[in-house]
């Protein structure tokens, strides 16, 4: 054998340590400004960036003569170069540590880097771990920001190291260390006491506060009597604040706290410091699609419902009345001090315009008004003070007419001059009328002619039932065929015909419906009447005023 027993040994423990990956204890050989020479008692030496032997502040950490732990990347890499990687070596290192504390349950330490979707990633030493957001508190947390770049510490519940997988729980460490603190603080918790807390985590809802070992819920309507959007108007995480205990279930470990009952409530007593009816100012600090809210007081809220905004707009947007931060005055409308609740009116504060104008004008007034909008039972129209009022349909002319064509002459924004007809400020009602403007011909052709009086009229229209007889301009009587002789008419157009002239008497007036009835048969009957009453009376005036010759004589002729 040509070999020595040295060679043979030397042979053997290169043997048992080249296996790739494996971790070896090296000797640093020497050092330049960027490499360290490092020999593990393999035929070459490696060399390695002094990058792997700097701490988190850039300072070098080994000296020549230094014995080192690195692992085995290659034995010859192509050129007779053994390669070492300390980094490796530490991952390795670290990855069996980190499985050792995830079977033993110990707590790691790690430094929070960045935030991705669904929780949080955390550097343990040289390999990145990720803490889902469901463990990350003892209550849900939806914003983590507040971590990064803080030092947590977890316990390791899952890894694969083929994947490069590491997964972490810093609420089981958290858990596990509020327990004995939690049950010495839910002795002294009380309803009434007050204690310390720290804000641990802000919610559209309110906030959590951690008070030592148990976290407690500040709702956001217990954070102040002011109204408040959301909690970080007046918290911020990491605050220390004081707050009072409202409800305790020790079961659950629900505890129910409150920032605002350490001060004492402005609402004690508001009714005596705003009564109904009192007028004051306020600032707008709400806007909703039913109104608007206006702080009266430090902590002291009323509503202003759109309908109580303006006198003629009751359905528009409160945005189109006022803004945030807007003085108003208001008055006092309700007041329930038991549920914090006051009701305001903005336009009870200005002059009502209905009043207003009842006070200025009076029923049968001639006034200017331009149209505001067409519907199908009139117009309405703009008055003085930008309240409105209607002109019915029955009141635009005196004519009867379709409803269309009573309209069809008006068109929005044109001006006239219309009868004031009534005014109703209480139920904010103002009629209007154009026809008073003019004379009714036809009732006072009805006060002229009273029913059983003969007139005089022309044939008009004419068919096989009846005649219309115009009796005046724009008054017209319908002639039906029984009223026109005693004996049947089973066509009145073979009678009369279009343009003649005929005497009829008047029968009926309907004032309502604005028709008229005349009669032949009454007209002749009349006539028939009144001739024989004449008669009558000829003959009696003749024997009461006769001597006995001149009726002998008239007996003889």
């Amino acid at each position: 054998m040509s070999e020595s027993f040295a060679e043979l040994f030397e042979n053997s423990v290169e043997q048992q340590n080249t296996k790739i990956g494996a971790l070896l204890m090296g000797t640093v050989v020497s050092i330049n400004r960027e490499k360290a020479v490092i020999s593990v008692g393999l035929k070459s030496e490696a060399f390695i960036s002094l990058d792997q032997f700097k701490d988190a502040k850039g300072e070098l950490e080994i000296q020549e003569g230094d014995v080192v732990e690195v692992a085995l990347e290659s034995i010859d890499d192509g050129l007779g170069h053994t390669l070492l990687s300390r980094e490796k070596a530490k991952r390795i290192k670290l990855w069996q540590s980190l499985e050792t504390a995830m079977n033993a349950k110990e707590v790691v330490t790690g430094v929070v880097t960045g935030s991705v979707k669904g929780g949080l990633t955390v550097d343990i030493g040289v390999v990145k771990a990720f803490l889902p957001g469901s463990l990350v508190d003892t209550h849900p947390v939806k914003d983590f920001a507040y971590l990064i770049g803080q030092e947590v510490e977890a316990i390791v519940i899952k890894m694969d190291e083929v994947r490069n997988n590491i997964v972490i729980s810093r609420k089981a460490v958290m858990q596990e260390a509020n327990s004995a603190d939690r049950e010495a603080l839910l002795e002294t918790l009380e309803e009434g006491v007050e204690i310390e807390g720290v804000v641990k985590n802000l919610a559209d809802y309110g906030a959590f506060v951690d008070l030592g070992g148990i976290d407690g819920l500040l709702h956001i309507t217990d954070i102040s009597w002011q109204r408040v959007n959301h909690p970080s108007e007046k918290l911020n995480i990491g605050d220390k604040i004081k707050v009072k205990v409202l409800n305790c279930d020790k079961e659950k470990m629900r505890v129910s706290l409150g920032l605002k009952q350490l001060t004492a409530s402005p609402w004690d007593n508001i009714s005596d410091r705003l009564p109904l009816g009192k007028k004051v100012s306020g600032t707008v600090s709400n806007l909703t699609d039913y109104g608007a809210f206006v702080r009266i007081e430090e902590g002291v809220e009323g509503l202003v419902h759109v309908s109580e905004m303006d006198w003629t707009n009751a359905n528009a947007r409160p945005s189109k009345f006022v803004k945030l931060g807007q003085e108003v005055d208001v008055v006092v409308l309700d007041v329930q001090e038991s549920k914090h609740r006051i009701s305001l009116s903005m336009k009870q504060a200005q002059e009502n315009p209905w009043e207003a104008f009842e006070a200025t004008h009076n029923k049968g007034d001639k006034i200017g008004v331009n149209v505001k909008s067409i519907t199908d039972f009139g117009l309405f129209v703009g008055l003085p003070g930008g309240i409105d009022g209607l002109i019915h349909l029955a009141d635009i002319s005196w004519e009867k007419l379709p409803a269309d064509e009573l309209v069809s002459n008006y068109s929005k924004g044109q001006e006239f001059d219309v009868i004031i007809l009534n005014i109703d400020a209480e139920k904010e009602r103002i009629s209007l009328g154009i026809k008073q403007l003019d004379e009714d011909d036809f009732m006072s052709y009805a006060s002229l002619h009273k029913k059983g009086a003969i007139v005089k009229g022309v044939v008009a229209e004419v068919d096989s039932r009846g005649a219309v007889i115009t009796l005046a301009e724009g008054i017209t009587g319908y002639l039906k065929a029984g009223e026109i002789s005693t004996e049947r008419v089973d066509d009145v157009s073979t009678i009369f015909k279009v343009a003649d002239e005929i005497e009829v008497a008047i029968v009926n007036i309907d004032r309502k419906s604005r028709n008229i009835t005349v009669s032949i048969k009454a007209k002749d009957s009349a006539e028939e009447k009144a001739a024989m009453e004449d008669y009558n009376k000829q003959s009696s005036d003749t024997v009461e005023g006769a001597t006995l010759g001149d009726l002998l004589k008239k007996a003889k002729n």
